[in-house]
């Protein structure tokens, strides 16, 4: 059934002979024969003379999901609840699914660790927090719809979800570019495919000002509030931007402004902020994704797709 289940089969799809089954799996002839009696006997499938077996029940394929997210504990190191952008973003997408019928579960994974046992009892498992530290390998072998929010990862079957900040920068950029500006961006230590996309969109935004922009690169750890801050200081204090832009701990933000001496706008990536920065508010990004995560449950066969969703500035 975990074959039948990773290839999408639904009720009325052939299954395979028990010759068939013989050349994938491990079993003898005689213990194929009494599996697919007993699924027969179950009410699981259906074997017709001279046509062959048909499945009946597809318990994968019914209008009621169960539905995982898991993220990273390698990433989210002081745990998600105590993290603004994945505690907003849990609080959206289970409102999401539990308000569309479907059953919501939470977990986590880590670099070196996926728990596959526990996706292949699931419908589809949605994954944030993948680096390029993580070993994606097991996701090829879960029999579960895989999606990946906030990353980019080609494999096959793998849907990624993307946030598209580059509108959001340009639009920071047309506000503040017609002069020049000191900007420092504030780059993570966690390397992605999103961290380098987001990296080099700024910069082409950057690049298309009126005006000259004076940029400079700093690398930090975000998700590490107890993270030396004396770096990030010195190199404010030595810069002197009139902009900082990129991933920053919440707590930041009065520390940086306290070095330098004179005024700074500071634009941080946020979830639902009222703050200024570059925002995406979660239950839009909910309604525009989850519909397609849904449709692609439909056709486990289909291509891995890449969608993406819009930032937008708050100045």
């Amino acid at each position: 059934m975990r074959r039948w289940k990773t290839n999408g089969l639904k009720a009325g799809d052939k299954i395979e002979s028990q010759n068939e089954i013989i050349k994938f799996c491990d079993f003898s002839l005689i213990t194929v024969i009494k599996t697919l009696k007993d699924l027969e006997s179950e009410g699981v499938i259906r074997r017709q003379v001279g046509r062959g077996s048909f499945l009946v029940q597809a318990p994968w394929a019914e209008e009621h999901h169960r539905v995982g997210f898991f993220y990273n504990r390698n990433i989210v190191g002081d745990g998600i609840f105590n993290n603004e952008f994945y505690t907003r973003l849990v609080i959206a997408l289970e409102k999401g699914v539990v308000s569309d019928g479907h059953e919501f579960i939470m977990g986590s994974f880590t670099h070196a660790k996926m728990p596959v046992t526990l996706w292949d009892r699931l419908d589809m498992v949605v994954l944030t927090g993948i680096t390029g530290e993580t070993d994606i390998s097991a996701l090829s072998q879960t029999t579960s719809q895989i999606s990946v929010l906030d990353a980019l990862i080609d494999l096959p079957g793998v849907h990624s979800y993307r946030l598209d900040y580059a509108p959001a920068f340009r639009e920071m950029f047309a506000r503040f570019g017609s002069k020049p500006n000191r900007v420092l961006y504030l780059d993570t230590v966690h390397v992605s495919t999103e961290q380098a996309a987001r990296l080099a969109a700024f910069k082409a935004a950057c690049g298309e000002t009126d005006a000259l922009q004076t940029l400079r690169i700093a690398t930090v750890n975000q998700e590490d509030q107890s993270s030396d801050f004396a770096p990030l200081e010195r190199a404010i204090a030595e810069f002197q931007p009139d902009l900082i832009c990129g991933y920053m701990h919440r707590s930041w933000h009065s520390r940086m402004a306290e070095v330098l001496s004179k005024p700074v706008r500071i634009y941080p990536f946020g979830l639902d902020s009222s703050r200024p920065g570059f925002v995406v508010t979660s239950d839009d990004w909910m309604k525009s994704t989850l519909p397609m995560i849904y449709r692609k449950l439909e056709d486990r066969r289909a291509e891995g797709e890449v969608h993406n969703f819009p930032a937008h500035f708050v100045p």
